[in-house]
């Protein structure tokens, strides 16, 4: 007998939309049809027409807990995920302290497990601590990364030697390294020639995009020499797609041995320097802002698939944190809850497919940070039931005193949204209108390299 039955529904499924029912048993997905002949289920959910779609798997996030908690918590986090539709998570390693060896590592893994609602795995931070990836890698991180190449929020940038060593020590560990790649020679320089402006819009002219594709070219050429499998996290430039699209073509000539894969992240889709005037120093983000043309052109690399992933780069502040001048404003905004509205808005506007946008928010996360081998990102039978129930009719203002982070607020503030009615992790309703997960009901997704006990 299922667990839950959800009825009167619409899946996407085999490529296309069509009407379907969903049992579920255990947490995982037992029967997609388009009619169910089963037992009385103990819940049958009535989706009075909606859809019901995978969740997303949001694999850049920064829950701020240890050491940051009135940005955020686990707990904060994870509700704010939930109601967003999100039921999977990486977290990053720029906590206080920060993920870089086992102690720190046990920590935060213990601190997630007592108070996350939903499932997630950690990021191992890299610096000097070259002798300690090997031990963290076995604990069980899901990546190593962010890897900072310049300066940003927690002081994690290494240099070009260590860069190098890095890329060299996680190819041994056959573990897959992720890169924020900012050129910090060339963000000095800017940000020195514009140390006297105050002005909220010279924080993107301290990062241009040079800064951005110079480091990407950099980090490529060492990635192939190393054989490396590597992970660009929110990359926001023109130029950045250019080397994407290079890269593509090379690895279908078969001229890459490797894989290099590619993300991008909300506010570089949906902002642009055009919002300086109205967010003033809360739009301050690393890397920053862009000109409208570079968002249209990431539009365009989802569409074509040289993009794979879309994930939130979740870094909360709160209010009175950002409201102080350009210069002094930490970096970093909220984004987990809105993450899935604001991609499922962009469906129903035609700015890309809904089967593209399931690709970038579920199955292709689970399939680069090998989650598939924990039964997810998949809307097949035997896969865990991580599910949201969403009516593409109810478009919504996005109201940052609406949501549930700590931050309070959202750059996205008055955009349109369509957000879930129900959010299901394993089966499981973690959101039903109101944040209804048990805290600590999260699983922990040990990466690959996992043999050390940690607990």
């Amino acid at each position: 007998m299922p667990d839950i039955l959800i009825t009167n529904t619409k899946v996407f499924f085999n490529n296309y939309l069509q009407p379907g029912e969903i049992a579920i048993e255990n947490g995982k997905i037992v029967k997609i049809a388009k009619e169910i002949q089963a037992p009385r289920a103990d819940l049958v959910i009535d989706a009075k027409g909606a859809l019901t779609l995978p969740a997303g798997i949001d694999v850049h996030v920064h829950f701020r807990e240890p050491g940051l908690t009135q940005k955020e918590n686990w707990y904060t986090g994870s509700c704010s995920a939930a109601a967003g539709g999100v039921t999977t998570v990486i977290d990053q390693p720029n906590t206080i302290p920060p993920t870089v060896d086992k102690r720190s590592f046990k920590e935060k893994h213990k601190l997630a497990r007592r108070n996350s609602i939903i499932d997630f795995g950690i990021n191992g931070g890299v610096t000097g601590n070259l002798e300690k990836l090997a031990q963290l890698w076995e604990l069980g991180v899901t990546a190593f990364g962010e890897i900072f190449m310049a300066e940003s929020t927690g002081e994690l940038n290494i240099d070009n030697k260590t860069f190098d060593c890095v890329l060299s020590s996680i190819k041994e560990l056959d573990a897959l390294a992720c890169i924020h790649a900012e050129d910090e020679a060339i963000r000095r320089e800017h940000e020195e020639l514009l140390k006297d402006d105050i002005s909220p819009q010279s924080h993107s002219r301290s990062r241009p995009n040079i800064c951005e594709g110079f480091a990407v070219q950099k980090a490529v050429e060492l990635i192939h020499s190393h054989n490396t499998r590597a992970h660009f996290c929110h990359i926001s430039t023109l130029e950045s797609i250019g080397i994407v699209r290079k890269e593509k073509y090379i690895a279908r000539k078969g001229g890459s041995p490797h894989t290099i894969t590619w993300e991008v992240a909300p506010h570089h889709l949906f902002l642009s320097t055009r919002d300086w005037d109205r967010l003033g120093s809360f739009g301050k983000m690393n890397p920053p802002l862009r000109e409208r043309r570079n968002a249209k052109a990431l539009i365009n690399a989802i569409n074509d698939g040289s993009v794979e992933v879309v994930a939130s780069d979740h870094a909360p502040h709160r209010e009175f944190e950002k409201d102080v001048d350009i210069k002094n404003a930490p970096a970093g905004v909220p984004g987990v809850e809105t993450l899935m509205p604001l991609m499922l808005a962009a469906v129903k506007k035609n700015l890309l497919p809904l089967g593209q946008m399931i690709d970038v928010t579920s199955k292709n996360p689970a399939r680069i940070f090998n989650f598939d081998r924990h039964s997810k990102g998949m809307f097949l039978e035997g896969f865990d039931a991580d599910l949201i129930i969403v009516n593409p009719r109810e478009l919504q203002p996005i109201k940052g005193d609406l949501l549930h982070s700590k931050a309070g607020w959202t750059p996205f503030e008055g955009m349109d949204g369509i957000f879930p009615q129900i959010t299901l992790s394993r089966g499981e309703i973690v959101w039903d209108g109101e944040v209804v997960g048990k805290r600590g009901r999260g699983n922990f997704l040990e990466g690959c390299g996992k043999t050390l006990n940690i607990d």
